[in-house]
Parts: C-alpha cells; structure tokens; sequence
C-alpha cells in the first residue's frame, strides 16, 4: 500500500460551487419530471405549513375576540359561542382541507423523493464502478484500497443526506420564509422590519460559524477515507502483523490518523453544535422582543399611526399571528442552517466522487482487433462470425482504405526497451528479447530484477518510455488492450478467486465456457482430483478469495482458469510458488500440456521448473546479463551457472 504523503488539499471555494451546479445537472439530467412534480408538492407543503399562523390570527379577531366583548357586555357564554360557532366552523373545514392537502403533497414528496435519491445513488456507484474498471493499474497503485471503497461508503452516504435530506428542507425552508415574508408585510411593515433585524443577526452568524466548520467537515471526510484505508490494509495483512509482532507498531499508525480524524471531527462539530443552541436562544429573544413591540404599536395605535399596518390597526389577532409567525421563521431560519453542514458534507462527497469519475482512464489508440478466422483453399485468411477455434488480427488501413488479416501465432518482439513506473527511476534498459512461436521463454533473477515488469510490458499494464514491442510484427500500441489482452492467457504469483462456484472461477478465463471445457482445464491443471473431493464438486462457494481452500489449491485452480481461456500466448508469473514439491510435479505435467503449441513466458524462482525453456533470460537491475538454454548457459559458466550450482542466490 502507498503511502500517503502530508495532508490531502482542501476544496477551495470555487470548486465547491462548481460541485454543486455539476451535482444538480446530473440529478436532473435523470429526473427532471420528478423533480418538477416534487417541487409543487413542496410549494403545497410549505405554503399549507403557514396557513396555520393567519388562521389562528383570524379566528382570534373574528372569534374569541368578539365573544369575550359580548360575554363582558352581559351575554351568556353558552349564547356568545352559538354566535361565534358559524364563524369558527368555517375556518376549521378551511384549516382541516388545507392541512389535509399538505400532509398528502408531504407524503407525495418524501415517497418520490426516496425514489429519486435511491435511484441517483445507484447510477453514482454504477457510473464510479465502470470508470474505475477502466482506470489504469497505475491509479491503483498509488491509492490506497480503503480510500477506494471509502466512495462507495462514506462519500456515497453524504451524497444521500444531501439530496433525500438538506436539499428538500432547504426548498421547503426558501417557500416557508418566502411566504411569510409576504403575510408579515400585509400584517405590518415594522414588525416585519423588527423580525429582519433579527434574522439578519442570525444570519452573520449562521455564515461566520458555518464558515468556519466548512473546511473541517470537507477535511473530515478525507481523513475518515485514510483510516478506512489503514483499517483495510491492517486486516488484509493480520497475518504478517502477528507473525513479526508488529502489533503495537500498527495500533501507532492507526492512532495517528486516528488522531488526525478526531482532531478534524472535533473542529467541524464544536462549531455546528454550538449553531443550533446559539440560534434557538436568538429565536426566543426575538420573540420576546417582537411582543413588546407589538404590544406597543396596538396600545399606541391611532388614526394618525394607521401606516402601522398598510392603513390598518394592530389588533390582537395580528399580534398572536406575528409572534407564532416570528417563531416558525426564526425556526426555518435554523432548520436551514442546521442543514449547512450536511450540504458542505454531501459537497464534499460528490466533489471527490467526481474526482474519481474525472480520472483519466486507460489510453488505448489501438485499432487492430483480434477476431475469429478461416483459411480457403488458397490459403486466405478472412474473418469469420463463427467460433473456428482460429484467430487473426484485422488491421484496418485507413490510407489505403483496405483491412489485411494477420494469422495469431504469437511472435513477441521486444526491441531496446526502457521503462521506469516514474520518469526519474528506469527500472528496465534495453531490453531485447525474441520470442518465436510455440517458445518458452524463462526470466529469471533475484527480486527487483525486471522480471514481472517485462509481463506487465507485454500486456500493457504500463506503457513503455523507449523501444519497441511487437506482437506478430504488429506494433503492440496498435492493437486494441482488451484484444492484446484477450489473446494472453496469465497465471500470477497472488491468486484472486471472487465470490461464486470454483466453476465460475474457472470460467473467468472464458466466460462462454461450457462445463466440459471447465472441467477439462480443470484436468490440465491437475485440480480436477480434489475439486470432485469438495462438498459440492464443481458447484462449491467460495469466499473471502477462496478461504476454504489451502493456498495450493487456490492457484491450481487459478492454473486451470488460464487453462481454459485457450490462449495463444501463456504468462506463468511464479505460478508454482505456492505448491509443494510433489503438487507441482503434477502441475508441471498439466502445464506442459498446456503450453504445447503455445509462446509462453515463465517467471519463477526455481530453476528446477524452467530448464526445460527454449530460452532462459538471466536479469540483473533491469539488465539482461545472459540468455541461452539451460545447456549453453551452463556451459557459459556466469551467473545462470553459479545460480544454478548454488553459488549465488536469487535473492
């Protein structure tokens, strides 16, 4: 695992807009109508929230206002509420429909919206899993697996509180307040200049609070995505850790990004937690200060203040509905800031998900397929739809205007080849290597040497810095890699079996494999005994990357999945290394088998399994220092003698 070098950089305040509007874009881009419809049913909602506040001013105008008049004149109160009965029916049959309608537009909107925010959800993580299956090996070389998987968690999760949660309260606070504002200005100007002082203070602080937790609530989720990365990467190595007791130097790296992640979580909440109290007790302030002003205004209204309210008085049915009015304002005033910090966190999220999908992915300007073939009686290669159990490469000349087949009969060329993983550092020079068909070619050499490398060259994990490399005397940058890739049949050191049947991980060599073919790699590869010794044969699960097996059991079945692939070309990186002496006899005979007919570039440690090689390449430091049969390097008498002869180790 890379390590990872000082602080991740924090988003500036540019990119954070951006993010947004680019967030927006993409929901909408699925769920336009969607979103239309939600938005009226949010209007419906809010506007029905407000209802409540000039209901209740009106009925205690129009109701209990004048009832208490006529109980004070002498009335009866049972004859002062037949009066006022009417009147109060009225308004709650009004009140009963519009908060009926509200709660079906809420029911209406959360439903969608659960919808649209799962639904966006799963097209995100679609859309990150296919960019990154085509990012190159690169990319995952320098990041770490936990900061990978933290997308897919932590940042998908902010994604989901953002859009489900704070952008629906945030649209329904905008309508709530818009709403209000218009009644306050009917009811009273000054009033409603007093609650916007108000607000207008707590809006300072909203921002200079929000402000300040902004930046450690982005940084957090950086942090929580490294330690996720230590946490994986000390469980993937448990094994390693216990057997060097390295136990307490592990807990020492976990506690400091431990740290860094309580330090950050610590700064972004200690500022959101102390908003909502600090905002809650402005709120009642405000109240109180709304009904003393208010008090004055209706104690001192005359004919000559009647501007107090647009030509009317004060009463006191405005006054009740101004404070309940202050209260919800001031309320969906925090409500809205109170969401400040989950916006920041799902900011945050898409900004480094987007980061991830803006990833260049693997350069390929192949354009040489490899394609399905027969031969006439003239001995002319044409393309053919069907399975012919030959191949050619189709490479189209644009200039001509003509395409030209070539049979497969995997010839590898390399001619000076440089490469270093970084400008600075070349780890191969001038690698010449010819590989005629059918060859078996041997690198072999202490660790480091160049050995995978040069596998990882030919395939073109990596591209190379100088030289060339041809593959039936075709420049290798001209095939397409998932065709360069296809024809090659590979075997690595670490094996990876996925969940499913040892059939399925048979099969991912060729996915259109029938069962006799499965089982017949199967054969090839020698696991065909002891897969038909497991609880269920050819169809038992496999786990945790084939737990249930012992780790020679998991290559063979790895030797039988390239098996089965039936490619032209093998690679065997140290594919018996994880076999016993008698194990790999057995596997040597199937492998033997396996590589009749094919070019085929074996890595391995030991020389027992490749003296047999057409070719055995002898690396040094990303050099090659000898080349010849086992026979002729013996007779050289160099290094390949003196490894061989045990007077120098590999390693």
């Amino acid at each position: 695992m890379p390590k990872m070098k000082g602080r991740p950089q924090k988003m500036q305040a540019g990119e954070m807009g951006a993010t947004a509007k680019r967030l927006l874009k993409s929901i909408f881009k699925y769920y336009k109508w969607e979103l239309i419809f939600v938005f009226i049913c949010l209007i419906f909602s809010a506007v029905g929230g407000t209802a409540g506040s000039v209901f209740i001013g009106s009925i205690t105008d129009d109701c209990i206002t004048p009832a208490v008049q006529r109980i004070a004149n002498g009335m009866t109160v049972a004859e002062s509420l037949d009066i006022m009965w009417p009147t109060l029916q009225g308004y709650l049959i009004a009140m009963i429909a519009i908060y009926g309608v509200c709660i079906l537009s809420t029911f209406a909107y959360t439903r969608i919206m659960a919808i649209v925010t799962q639904g966006y959800l799963k097209r995100i993580r679609g859309e990150m899993f296919v960019h990154m299956e085509s990012l190159p090996i690169k990319y995952f070389d320098t990041h770490p697996r936990g900061d990978v998987m933290s997308y897919y968690t932590n940042d998908v999760d902010a994604i989901r509180q953002l859009i489900g949660v704070s952008i629906p309260q945030i649209v329904t606070s905008v309508i709530t307040l818009t709403a209000f504002i218009g009644i306050m200005l009917y009811y009273s100007i000054w009033l409603t200049l007093v609650v916007f002082v108000g607000v207008i203070g707590m809006f300072f602080l909203t921002t200079t609070v929000s402000g300040k937790s902004a930046k450690y609530f982005v940084q957090q989720q950086k942090s929580l995505a490294k330690t996720e990365g230590i946490v994986e990467e000390m469980m993937s190595g448990q094994r390693v850790i216990k057997v060097f007791c390295h136990e307490q130097k592990a807990y020492e790296k976990f506690e400091e990004a431990n740290e860094e992640l309580c330090d950050d979580a610590t700064k972004a909440n200690t500022y959101a937690n102390i908003l909502m109290p600090m905002m809650g007790n402005l709120g009642w302030i405000l109240y109180v200060f709304v009904a003393c002003v208010g008090a004055v205004l209706a104690y001192t209204a005359a004919p000559n203040l009647s501007i107090v309210g647009f030509g009317e008085t004060i009463t006191v049915g405005v006054i009740v509905s101004f404070l309940i009015i202050s209260r919800l304002f001031t309320m969906n005033v925090s409500q809205t800031a109170q969401q400040v910090n989950s916006i920041i966190m799902g900011i945050s999220g898409a900004y480094r998900i987007f980061k991830l999908i803006d990833e260049e992915s693997e350069y390929d300007e192949g354009y040489v397929t490899l394609v399905n073939a027969k031969v006439d009686e003239h001995g002319n290669i044409s393309e053919s739809q069907e399975r012919t159990g030959m191949w050619a490469w189709k490479h189209p000349h644009k200039a001509e205007g003509t395409v030209t087949y070539t049979m497969l009969k995997g010839k590898i060329d390399l001619f000076d080849v440089d490469f270093g993983y970084t400008e600075e550092k070349i780890v191969l020079h001038d690698v010449t290597i010819n590989a005629k068909p059918g060859q078996k070619i041997a690198f072999v050499g202490a660790t480091g040497a160049g050995k995978t490398t040069i596998t990882n060259l030919i395939n073109r994990f990596y591209d190379i810095a100088d030289g060339k490399i041809r593959y039936d005397d075709i420049n290798i940058n001209k095939i397409k890699k998932p065709d360069l890739r296809r024809s090659l049949g590979i075997v690595l050191q670490d094996t990876n079996l996925f969940t499913g049947t040892v059939k399925d991980n048979i099969r991912y060599g060729k996915l259109d494999a029938t069962d006799e073919e499965v089982i017949e790699a199967a054969k090839i590869a020698n696991a065909h005994d002891f897969i038909t010794r497991l609880p269920q044969g050819y169809d038992t699960m496999l786990t945790a990357d084939g737990a249930n097996l012992s780790q020679g059991q998991r290559q063979l079945i790895s030797i039988a999945r390239a098996a089965v692939s039936n490619a032209p070309v093998m690679i065997m990186d140290e594919a018996t290394s994880s076999i016993d002496t008698r194990t790999e006899a057995l596997v040597q005979k199937g492998t033997d088998a396996l590589m009749k007919g094919r070019t085929v570039f074996v890595i391995a440690h030991r020389l027992s399994t490749v003296q047999n090689s057409d070719v055995i390449i002898v690396l040094d430091h990303g050099h090659i220092i000898e080349s010849g049969s086992h026979k002729e390097l013996i007779a050289q008498k160099g290094k390949y003698y003196q490894l061989y002869t045990g007077a120098f180790e590999l390693e």
